[in-house]
C-alpha cells in the first residue's frame, strides 16, 4: 500500500468510526457515496472543490449550499472536515474508500451498480443475491443512477464487470448475426 493509499484509508476509517459511534452509519454511508458519485459526474463541482486558489471557506459555502438541510449533519461535517484538512483533491477517493471500509466491516465486497433508474430495496436485494452467486462473494450493492445507461444495468464487483445493458445485448446480437451471415 502506498503512502497515499494508506492516508486515504486512514481518513476513511476515521470517518467510519465517527458515523458508527453516532449511530448514523447507514445514512452517512449512502450520502457520502452519492456525493462521491456527484463529484465524479459533475466536473464543475469537482473543479471548484479541487481549485487551490479558491479559499476553503468558499468551498465550505458551496458544499453547505448543495447539501444544507438535505444531508445528515454527520455527512456534511465529514465532507467539511476533509476540506479543512486540505484533502479536497482526495475527496472522491476517501469517500469511496469509506464505502469499501463499511462493506469490509460487514464481511462484504462493494458492488457498484449503474442503472438508468433507481432500484428499490427488493430489486437491490435480488441483484445482491445474483452478484453473490456470480462472484462467490457476499456483496453490498450501491446503485448509481446513470442516464447513459439506456436500459438494464452494469455492475462492477472488484475488477469484475457484469454488463447487462440493452446496448451490450444489442451489440452481442448484432455480432452473432454478422458472424452467422
Amino acid at each position: 500500500m502506498t503512502d497515499r493509499e494508506a492516508l486515504i484509508r486512514g481518513y476513511a476509517e476515521a470517518l467510519y468510526a465517527v458515523a458508527e459511534a453516532e449511530g448514523e452509519l447507514d445514512i452517512v454511508e449512502d450520502e457520502l457515496y452519492a456525493f462521491a458519485k456527484a463529484l465524479e459526474t459533475h466536473g464543475d463541482l469537482r473543479e471548484a472543490l479541487h481549485d487551490p486558489a479558491l479559499p476553503v471557506e468558499n468551498k465550505e459555502g458551496l458544499v453547505r449550499d448543495l447539501l444544507g438541510g438535505r444531508a445528515n449533519p454527520n455527512t456534511l461535517n465529514s465532507i467539511l472536515f476533509l476540506l479543512h484538512q486540505g484533502r479536497a483533491r482526495d475527496l472522491e477517493a476517501i469517500l469511496e474508500a469509506f464505502s469499501r471500509v463499511a462493506a469490509e466491516r460487514r464481511n462484504r465486497q462493494l458492488a457498484e451498480v449503474r442503472s438508468a433508474v433507481p432500484l428499490d430495496a427488493t430489486q437491490q436485494a435480488r441483484l445482491a443475491e445474483a452478484l453473490s452467486r456470480a462472484t462467490g462473494k457476499a456483496v453490498e450493492v450501491k446503485v448509481v443512477v446513470d442516464p447513459r445507461v439506456i436500459g438494464g444495468i452494469v455492475a462492477k464487483v472488484g475488477d469484475e464487470v457484469f454488463d447487462g445493458t440493452v446496448r451490450t445485448r444489442l451489440e452481442e446480437a448484432r455480432d452473432r448475426l454478422t458472424r452467422s451471415a
